[in-house]
């Protein structure tokens, strides 16, 4: 462990394996400004300088869901360069275009008949390249197997073109998550390939791609659909796969990148007893160990720590019947003010909107059906997906 990760395993060492309601900071910053104006001074007298204060709208009393929009079982969401609208991927397979929240006949993308469409399986994940060009899509095919695959909005009747195929050895833990990060690159999130404890030692794994997040450049290189960075922690060397950029990953249900210090946040799933939320922070260097399946959470599983092991900043257990971590964003948008850089989450089962914040999560007291998903838009104003059908939108009270 670096010595900047390390300060940071210490700084959140006192989250406990039970959710931890800890006060939010959610105090404004306030300005005080001075102006006068002066008149050209009479013979005898002077006009006195008149202080104005200027103050800042107070932090929100807390946060509420807004319905905006209902589509079939959103799994992601995504926004476009230079396009107001939002873009929801169904997990039976079509991509929606919402304008004004409401989605258009037609969809973008329909691989609807190529899906297995079981509990955790489906169109998982979609992302848009910095500029807006090209769509990238993450789907199980009709074998259970991950396909990640390019579409380019300039030509829309071009069959997609195929970046990443992953033989997945069970029906479950096929994470889904595409993002591209503060560097341009594309990550997606792996999972270990299913079953219990990771059967197969897929995680702690370096010449395999299971239970891992990968890093590439997707435009091609020669006859390769894709590109592999030169700064990639394992590129180059024998035996490891060069696109990995994180590992000891049970189901990497949601990570994401704080638009503001470009912090990589993961919440990985847990097995029977823990669930966690990991940090890489700004910059993110990758090459990090999560401990999957040696530890769930802090607890030992199948073995001791490993060496330079990256425990979680946050873990909360399955008391109170949750059951699985669904990882969210930090906060950047301006309509919650007081909530600014707080981590929202949630768990599927418990369905509690959560916050993290300086270690501590804050349950925020409001409740989502089956929230299987967050998405942010264009103006970092978050959303909350749930696979019911409803988008919400978290505002103010």
């Amino acid at each position: 462990m670096t010595q900047r990760r390390a300060a940071v395993a210490v700084a959140f060492a006192f989250a406990s394996a039970g959710l931890l309601l800890g006060a939010a900071c959610t105090r404004g910053r306030g300005s005080d400004t001075a102006s006068s104006t002066t008149s050209p001074p009479p013979s005898t007298s002077t006009t006195a300088t008149v202080p104005t204060t200027t103050t800042a709208a107070p932090p929100v009393r807390g946060v509420k869901l807004t319905e905006v929009a209902a589509v079939t079982q959103p799994t992601a969401m995504a926004v476009r360069a230079d396009d107001p609208a939002l873009y929801v991927a169904e997990k039976t397979g079509f991509v929606r275009r919402l304008v004004g929240f409401k989605p258009e006949p037609r969809p973008v993308i329909d691989v609807s008949a190529n899906l297995t469409l079981g509990s955790e399986q489906g169109l998982l994940g979609l992302a848009f390249s910095p500029d807006g060009r090209f769509l990238y899509i993450d789907y199980t095919d009709r074998n259970g197997d991950t396909h990640i695959d390019e579409h380019d909005m300039t030509a829309p009747a071009t069959p997609l073109r195929r970046l990443l195929f992953v033989d997945q050895p069970y029906a479950n833990h096929n994470g889904g998550q595409l993002a591209f990060g503060p560097d341009g690159l594309l990550y997606i999130a792996l999972g270990d390939g299913g079953s219990g404890n990771d059967p197969h030692n897929n995680a702690q794994n370096l010449g395999v791609l299971l239970g891992k997040i990968l890093r590439i450049d997707p435009r091609p290189d020669g006859n390769l659909p894709y590109r592999i960075p030169a700064d990639n922690p394992f590129a180059g060397q024998a035996g490891k796969r060069g696109e990995i950029w994180a590992y000891g990953l049970r189901n990497p249900w949601r990570f994401s990148f704080d638009r503001t210090t470009n912090d990589m946040w993961i919440a990985d799933v847990g097995q029977g007893a823990e669930e966690e939320i990991d940090l890489d922070p700004a910059p993110p260097d990758g090459g990090h160990n999560y401990e999957w399946p040696l530890q769930e959470g802090t607890q030992r599983l199948k073995g001791d720590r490993p060496a330079g092991g990256v425990p979680p900043v946050y873990e909360y257990s399955h008391d109170g019947g949750n059951c699985s971590v669904t990882g969210g964003y930090a906060y950047r948008g301006k309509a919650l003010r007081g909530f600014e850089g707080m981590y929202f989450f949630a768990d599927y089962c418990g369905g509690k909107l959560m916050g993290l914040r300086n270690g501590k999560a804050e349950d925020l007291h409001v409740d989502i059906a089956s929230p299987a998903s967050f998405g942010q838009d264009a103006d970092g104003e978050v959303y909350a997906l749930s696979l019911k059908g409803s988008i919400y939108r978290l505002d103010p009270k």
